[in-house]
């Protein structure tokens, strides 16, 4: 019996050593084809990181915040989806979507101007350059919305001017009349400028965090979505959190 055991104990510990070994092995073969990769790339691009993937032999890569994938050899790089035939799960949009997700608490609420209506129960943030022509499109419709509280992050991405009306519009009375009045009535703000204001807090944010384009909004699960959506959806996403 003591032989048997010993024996087993013997079997268990080279299964170890082998997971181990093969681990290790994984780990510095994904780190080799991430400086094989980098290197190919230049300065230009950064490889954050390469992890295995669901497909045998294909390895995720990612630049930035962006998903692409190679061999083992990290001689191709290929840009594309991998969906799950049995299922119809998109793998790639849902590690994207994982990529993008960020903690709710992270935002910071001061650096915001914030709308309440009706109860204000339900919560979402706005990154919003006051030049975007699908900003507007989205202010209008988010009218539509109640019992909601909308935080409005300004990032001034589009041009000077994007700047010198950030700055108005924050530095005005009331942030959010001004800034309701530009982006659905056309107003213009006006006034003064030079007050302190949240913006290059705002964008060091967006860039830590890859909002890249206006409008992103973000939910308290810190799910995103990109671009003018429709308010069908923003309600079908709040229903989710419930």
């Amino acid at each position: 019996m003591t032989k048997f055991l010993s024996h087993l104990i013997s079997i268990a510990s080279l299964c170890c050593a082998s997971l181990i070994f093969s681990g290790a092995a994984q780990a510095q073969n994904e780190q080799q084809i991430k400086a094989d990769i980098q290197k190919k790339l230049g300065g230009n691009a950064k490889v954050r990181s390469v992890s295995s993937s669901p497909v045998s032999g294909l390895y995720e890569v990612l630049v930035g915040n962006d998903i692409f994938y190679t061999d083992a050899s990290g001689k191709y790089l290929i840009q594309g989806e991998i969906i799950e035939l049995a299922s119809g799960k998109n793998i790639t949009e849902q590690r994207q979507a994982d990529l993008n997700r960020i903690k709710w608490s992270d935002l910071n609420q001061a650096n915001a101007f914030k709308t309440v209506r009706g109860n204000g129960t339900r919560q979402l943030a706005i990154f919003s350059d006051p030049n975007c022509g699908y900003c507007k499109r989205l202010e209008k419709s988010l009218q539509q919305l109640d019992n909601v509280t909308i935080y409005t992050y300004l990032i001034p991405i589009l041009s000077a001017d994007s700047v010198q009306k950030s700055k108005q519009i924050w530095c005005s009375n009331d942030a959010n009349k001004a800034y309701t009045d530009w982006m659905i009535n056309g107003n213009a703000p006006s006034g003064k400028s030079d007050c302190p204001n949240p913006l290059d807090k705002n964008l060091s944010f967006a860039k830590s965090y890859g909002i890249t384009g206006t409008p992103t909004i973000f939910f308290t699960d810190g799910s995103r979505f990109p671009g003018a959506v429709q308010i069908s959806d923003i309600e079908k996403k709040f229903a989710s959190l419930k």
